[in-house]
């Protein structure tokens, strides 16, 4: 059974999950990687969950402000030995709830051209694709996707 938590970047576990996906990225990525690492520090952020199977932290991601009405999913990931079982999807929901909470009408974000699974979350979960943005423009090993929280959902 999986336990979802809401906390900060300043969780250990948080802190622990996402240094397995720097390492994820750089292996999937090679030097390209570091281009990226530089928008992956997010020292301050109040709006993480974290999954857990019984006090193991199997997963996470957060989001923070883009702007007045739009929320950025960031660091995303779930082991690889945990994956396939609707964790990340599960994250997911509960990030845009959180989003929702926190009055944002729309979320957007990156993901890399190598990373198929989360493309495949994505679009499975009623993202679009859009035009890269902010730092990711021009950036061609990004695809990034946009989806308003108004309205029905998914």
């Amino acid at each position: 059974m999986v336990k979802l938590i809401r906390c900060n970047s300043k969780s250990p576990d948080f802190l622990s999950l996402t240094k397995e996906l720097d390492a994820d990225l750089s292996q999937r990525n090679g030097t390209v990687q570091l281009s990226y690492d530089k928008y992956n520090k997010l020292p301050d952020i109040e709006t993480v969950v974290v999954a857990y199977i019984g006090k193991v932290g199997v997963g996470c991601g957060c989001f923070k402000e883009y702007d007045n009405q739009t929320a950025e999913i960031k660091r995303m990931y779930v082991k690889p030995e945990n994956r396939g079982n609707g964790i990340a999807k599960q994250i997911l929901v509960e990030l845009e709830k959180w989003a929702r909470e926190s009055r944002y009408s729309r979320l957007v974000l990156e993901t890399g051209l190598k990373q198929p699974e989360a493309i495949g979350l994505y679009r499975n979960k009623g993202y679009s694709g859009i035009a890269n943005y902010g730092q990711y423009a021009g950036m061609p090993n990004s695809i990034c996707f946009g989806k308003q929280l108004t309205g029905k959902q998914k």
